[in-house]
């Protein structure tokens, strides 16, 4: 009830924050994912709202660092050209950053911060190896012209920007989103209303991914944190709902129309 309130009065908006390897869990599914491809074979992936690029560039270490070989080709959109801009230079400062509130490496290991970054004072450049074969797009999620500009993809990553929207807005944007995944691909959308996502993935047969899927629910701690009191809060799994699968995966995988 509390958050069916918190929702009713809030007054939704966009934010650019977020974390390095923000939810281990979803990135271990994406590395098993790209297992599967043959090798030397390309990857096709397209980050939907990638903010400052802190969610480009840990998908690209994850994959990259376990499957050399893979052509891993990364279409990076977002709506703002000034944020985009930011993602492309790569370069962050090491203290502190105002977006989040506290430090965007803070869920990086010593090693992990050593592998992905050149280190100069307060500033921190992702490694060229982890910039190759990114295309920046400005773009809208919800627009029909993006398929047409993107493209098929086989894994397309619709992260924390969902929730920010309206629900009929959200609704119609993900609607819009599956056409970017190629047959039997798959997309990763967690941070957006759960009603919403379940309602989609039911009338358009997508098929739960099974694998970590609690795992990837309970995988962002600043999500699970904000239940019930912020409108973008992750409420706790309930394995008593009869739909509790469908409901609180954040991987599908969308059959061919």
């Amino acid at each position: 009830m509390l958050y069916k309130l918190v929702r009713l009065h809030a007054t939704r908006q966009q934010y650019f924050g977020t974390f390095f390897l923000r939810n281990r869990p979803a990135l271990e599914l994406m590395r098993r994912l790209a297992q599967e491809k043959a090798e030397g074979s390309t990857l096709r992936i397209a980050v939907l709202a990638c903010s400052i690029g802190a969610e480009v560039y840990s998908i690209l270490w994850t994959i990259r660092s376990a499957r050399p070989d893979l052509k891993v080709r990364v279409c990076a959109v977002d709506i703002s050209e000034e944020i985009l801009n930011f993602a492309k230079r790569g370069v962050y400062a090491a203290s502190t950053c105002g977006l989040v509130g506290s430090s965007i490496f803070e869920r990086l290991t010593a090693h992990e911060m050593q592998h992905m970054f050149d280190l100069d004072g307060d500033e921190a450049s992702v490694k060229p190896w982890l910039r190759e074969e990114i295309t920046w797009q400005l773009g809208d999620a919800s627009s029909p012209e993006l398929i047409q500009a993107l493209g098929p993809q086989d894994i397309v990553v619709a992260n924390n920007f969902l929730c920010h929207m309206e629900p009929p807005a959200a609704e119609n944007c993900l609607r819009n989103i599956a056409g970017l995944v190629d047959r039997e691909g798959h997309l990763f959308v967690a941070g957006v209303d759960l009603e919403i996502r379940a309602k989609v993935a039911r009338e358009l047969a997508w098929r739960p991914i099974p694998d970590l899927l609690e795992q990837v629910h309970d995988g962002d701690p600043s999500v699970r944190a904000g239940w019930p009191w912020c409108w973008w809060g992750l409420e706790p799994l309930d394995h008593r709902r009869p739909d509790w699968q469908l409901r609180y995966a954040a991987v599908f995988q969308i059959p061919a129309q």
